[in-house]
C-alpha cells in the first residue's frame, strides 16, 4: 500500500502545482483591462451571437473558477470575477465556455462522446474503489481465481471509464480554448498583449485536465498491476 500513497501524493502534489499557477496566471491577467471595455458576459454574447447561436443564455454563477458550459439547459455560466470583469482573464474564459457552445452546436464528436459517458461515470465512480478494495481483500491479489478476483476486475473496468473520460476531455477542452483564441483574434476583440495573456492563462487551465488525465491512468495501472499482476 505504500505505492499507493506514493502515487497519491506525487499526483495530488502536482495537481496542486498546477492549480495554483493557474490562479495565480488569471489574478495576473486580471490586470491587463481590455481597451474594448466589454464584460466577460458582453464577450460571451458577443460570441454566441457571431456563431448564429440563440437559444444559449449566459448567466453568473458563484464562486471563482466555477465557470462552465451546461449543455441540458444550454447555459453559458460564467463566474462572478468573469461575468462583470473586463479584462484579459475574463475574455479568455467567457470565450472559452463559449467554445464548448459551438462545439454543441455543431455536434463536435468528442463533446458527444462525452455527454454520453456522463452519466456512466456518474455511477461507476461512486464504485470503482470499493469494488477494487473489496476484490482485493477476497483475495484477488493472491492469484486465486475467485470470486475476489472477479470483483476487482469489474472494479478495473469501472475505473478505466472514470479514465477514457478524462482523456475525451482533453480534445474537448483544447478545442474550445482553440475557438476562443481564434475568436478574439479574428474579430479583433483583444490586442496582442492581450491575446497573449489569454492564450497563456488558457494554457494553464488545459494543463489541468492533462494532470487529472495522467493521475486517472497512473491509478489504473497501478490497481491493474495490483491485481493481475499478483496472479500466477
Amino acid at each position: 500500500m505504500m505505492g499507493f500513497y506514493i502515487l497519491i501524493g506525487a499526483i495530488s502534489l502536482v495537481s496542486w502545482l498546477i492549480s495554483k499557477k493557474l490562479k495565480d496566471k488569471f489574478k495576473k491577467y486580471s490586470k491587463v483591462q481590455l481597451r474594448n471595455g466589454m464584460s466577460g458576459a458582453e464577450i460571451a454574447e458577443k460570441m454566441l451571437a457571431d456563431h448564429g447561436i440563440v437559444d444559449v443564455k449566459v448567466i453568473s454563477t458563484p464562486g471563482m473558477l466555477t465557470d462552465h458550459y451546461n449543455p441540458q439547459n444550454k447555459t453559458v455560466n460564467l463566474s462572478e470575477g468573469v461575468y462583470n470583469q473586463r479584462n484579459a482573464s475574463a475574455a479568455a474564459v467567457a470565450a472559452h465556455e463559449c467554445g464548448h457552445a459551438v462545439q454543441h452546436a455543431e455536434a463536435y464528436s468528442y463533446l458527444t462522446m462525452r455527454s454520453q459517458l456522463v452519466p456512466i461515470v456518474s455511477v461507476t465512480s461512486k464504485f470503482s474503489q470499493w469494488l477494487v478494495f473489496g476484490g482485493l481483500i477476497l483475495g484477488a491479489a493472491s492469484g486465486a481465481a475467485g470470486i475476489g478476483f472477479y470483483i476487482a476486475i469489474a472494479g478495473l473496468i469501472f475505473m478505466g471509464f472514470a479514465t477514457l473520460f478524462s482523456f475525451i476531455t482533453l480534445p474537448v477542452e483544447y478545442d474550445a480554448s482553440n475557438r476562443a483564441l481564434a475568436w478574439l483574434k479574428n474579430k479583433n476583440m483583444v490586442s496582442q498583449e492581450e491575446l497573449a495573456g489569454a492564450t497563456d492563462a488558457l494554457k494553464w487551465a488545459a494543463r489541468t485536465y492533462l494532470v487529472a488525465a495522467l493521475g486517472s491512468l497512473a491509478m489504473l495501472l497501478y490497481w491493474g498491476l495490483q491485481i493481475l499482476g499478483g496472479r500466477d
